[in-house]
């Protein structure tokens, strides 16, 4: 197994309220129809070590503890309370609680945010409460928390064991689901749960960081229906994957999904693609089918990483050895080149017909000796090639398949699997059709902390989530920060007149702000008037034209007339100019035009788009795709949050579906990733430099073997800056 190691950068401050010494349960119960009865039951039940103090009004005792009539009445110091009663009386509460001296509460009522109106007024009443009296709120709309290794169950659930798996889930029912699952697998355990519920205080970057540094959680595993703080989870998720794996399951991929989430929770459920890629920008482990959730975790949470994505497979039956490799390919890995030296020592212990090319089909040699399928194991994960071992077949099952004499062999060979795992640092993952009904080999490597699957795709997602994290952690290790730029005092006034106009940047000023940044903009010349019309034709010659219209009163100049392609001398100049203004000004009649932008035609090439907004969750982010049908209709497109780092820039250009016409198709030459990568860099750059820049779209860019031209670029600019915010030496620049 692989040791987590690290650190993060503060220390969370939940660990009280998640691991407290003492639980004041207000609303208890002896209805065992009342969450204040389940609560109670939870913690007798599981011997919580801490005290526990029943709030009741009208009871002396509840369940044999001493009960308290209120908050302010109870003679300890509890750091937890878990308040039971309806919404409207939480505010009171909370005033109650911060008093008293708790430092958490979890609030199970719904009633607020997530109903608007009235439940969102109240909401806010009960933070005010909360952070007037120091009261840090866990909910409201939870479902509640359980805390295993401390004996804490305030969900009152059994046959849920204490291990290595941290929860954070948004849907109780989806809690409810993973630990009927566990159940089911018979060695999956817990650490912490939390159910998130409206996040209106803590978020899911507060429970993360508190996984990252729990000692008992293993792997972090989230279900998210919407972050409130997506660019603090993204800050903590790039601390804690450094440690040990981070599992989301987002939901709402689809507007069906997307509005139920919003009706369930009151949160954002920002796009799902970019939400993706901004999680695994910063080493999540992303699940997109739900029953993958807990495989993942397990398997992340004992085996923890891969060196790589060569996956070695020994198989006992040649058709599920078929399924297997197709599998890998599509997940993205690959079947491990064996060496001709392990080839060598697989035919030397299997029959002459056994294939020893991967994946390795035994062909029968197993059939008297299951043991020989664990040599075949340790022959292949000695091989430099090989990154992780896969085992598909019936191991496990060969005494109830053939002879019950065989079951002595089948143990040998699951202690010699189990000795293999402790001595390499190689994963080792098993999938065997007999694993529904658990035999006793298939127990013993369970038992013993080998992952054992009952499907072939779940075993593969698991070798890919081992192999993408640890392909990530080499990727990071050692990585510096990408250099930061300064902005430029005449570029921070540019903006600044632009925002005092109302208007955002012309494209001959977004197109200034890239060039003067280092980014490779064609030579343009703004026509303000007919003698001017006259020098650009002197500088342009014959070459062909771009001409487009400079107006902030219209954006889409094509739609407008605005834009004409092609033109070629002084005469054609005129005409197509005066063509422009005649379409503009019919188009609309008010428009003021500053003039006609005139730039050479670029060279043929690829069209990308290059486009950044300043996601209301998440804050900046560049978007990276090819340009036409590829971005409009099959939306093949990558995300990252801003600043980039150099992997991530060139992972952008790696990840597009339509990356192989950047290779050159039908005699065309590759295009200059190295120019696309920097060009990605500098605009990253760009936006970090300058608050003001809302927006940015260069669609299209126009890249060749020679490098790229930006042939079109508008820049949003934010309005709510105030132009009082640039010092007047920025101003006068």
């Amino acid at each position: 197994m692989n040791p987590i190691e690290g650190h993060l950068s503060t220390r969370s401050p939940l660990h009280d309220i998640l691991a407290p010494s003492g639980i004041a349960v207000v609303g208890a119960s002896a209805d065992p129809t009342k969450r204040g009865y389940k609560a109670m039951v939870g913690l007798i039940k599981d011997g919580y070590r801490g005290d526990i103090y029943p709030v009741n009004p009208k009871a002396d005792m509840i369940l044999g503890v001493k009960a308290w009539p209120s908050v302010t009445a109870i003679p300890g110091n509890p750091e937890l309370a878990l308040i039971c009663t309806p919404a409207a009386s939480v505010p009171g509460l909370i005033a109650e609680c911060g008093r008293r001296g708790i430092k958490g509460a979890v609030i199970l009522a719904s009633g607020f945010a997530e109903i608007g109106g009235e439940g969102a007024e109240l909401e806010r009443e009960m933070m005010e409460k909360a952070r007037a009296h120091g009261v840090r709120i866990i909910g409201p709309n939870t479902s509640g928390l359980f805390n295993l290794h401390h004996q804490i169950n305030l969900l009152s659930l059994d046959n849920v064991k204490p291990g290595g798996v941290g929860i954070i889930s948004q849907s109780g029912n989806m809690l409810l689901s993973l630990a009927l699952e566990a159940q089911h697998n018979g060695q999956v355990g817990f650490s912490t749960y939390v159910g998130p519920g409206n996040q209106s205080d803590i978020g899911f970057n507060d429970y993360l960081r508190y996984l990252g540094e729990d000692e008992h959680t293993r792997v972090a595993t989230l279900y998210v229906e919407g972050f409130r703080d997506g660019r603090k989870f993204l800050e903590v998720a790039r601390e804690v994957t450094a440690m040990k794996p981070v599992v989301v399951y987002k939901s709402g991929s689809t507007e069906a999904g997307q509005k139920a989430a919003s009706s369930h929770t009151g949160a954002l459920a920002g796009s799902y693609a970019m939400t993706v890629d901004l999680l695994k920008q910063v080493g999540v482990s992303v699940v997109q089918h739900s029953d993958e959730i807990l495989p993942v975790a397990e398997g992340l949470g004992l085996l923890q990483k891969s060196r790589g994505k060569r996956v070695a497979v020994i198989s006992d039956g040649g058709g599920q050895a078929t399924i297997a490799s197709d599998r890998l390919a599509e997940a993205g890995l690959a079947l491990a080149e064996l060496s001709e030296a392990t080839r060598q020592k697989l035919r030397e212990v299997l029959f002459p017909q056994a294939s020893t090319v991967n994946p390795v089909d035994v062909a029968g040699s197993t059939d008297a000796n299951p043991s020989l399928l664990a040599t075949c194991m340790e022959i292949v994960a000695a091989d430099d090639n090989v990154d992780s071992v896969f085992l598909v077949g019936m191991f496990g099952g060969y005494s109830t398949r053939f002879a019950e004499s065989l079951l002595g062999d089948e143990m040998r060979g699951a202690e010699a699997m189990v000795d293999l795992s402790k001595a390499t640092t190689k994963p080792l993952v098993i999938y065997s059709l007999y694993a529904p009904i658990k035999p006793p080999a298939l127990r013993r490597l369970h038992e013993a902390g080998l992952p054992i699957y009952a499907s072939i795709e779940h075993s593969v997602r698991v070798l890919s989530a081992l192999g993408e994290r640890g392909q990530y952690l080499a990727q990071i290790e050692g990585q510096s920060r990408e250099r930061s730029v300064e902005p430029l005092p005449e570029l921070t006034a540019m903006f600044w007149n632009a925002q005092a106009q109302g208007r955002d940047l012309f494209e001959y000023e977004a197109k200034q702000l890239l060039r003067d940044h280092g980014i490779e903009v064609p030579l343009e010349l703004v026509v303000r008037n007919e003698a001017e019309l006259a020098d650009a034709a002197s500088r342009f010659g014959a070459s062909p034209l771009a001409m487009k219209v400079v107006s902030k009163d219209i954006l889409h100049k094509s739609d407008a007339g605005g834009v004409k392609l092609n033109v070629v001398g002084e005469v054609a100049m005129r005409q197509a100019r005066q063509a422009i203004l005649d379409a503009c000004f019919a188009y609309d009649a008010n428009a003021k035009i500053e003039g006609v932008l005139v730039t050479p035609m670029a060279k043929k090439g690829v069209e990308v788009i290059l486009g950044v907004i300043r996601d209301p969750i998440f804050g900046p982010v560049l978007m990276f795709g090819l340009g036409g049908i590829f971005v409009e209709i099959l939306e093949d497109v990558a995300f990252r949050a801003i600043p980039l780092s150099r992997r991530d820039a060139e992972e952008m250009v790696e990840q597009i579906k339509a990356k192989k016409i950047l290779a050159g198709v039908r005699g065309e030459k590759a295009v200059d990733k190295a120019a696309l990568v920097d060009l990605l860099l500098k605009v990253s750059r760009i936006v970090e430099a300058y608050p003001a820049l809302s927006e940015l779209d260069l669609n299209p860019v126009i890249i060749n073997a020679d490098g790229y031209a930006v042939v079109d670029a508008r820049v949003i600019v934010d309005r709510t800056d105030s132009p009082d915010t640039i010092t007047d030496k920025d101003a006068d620049a």
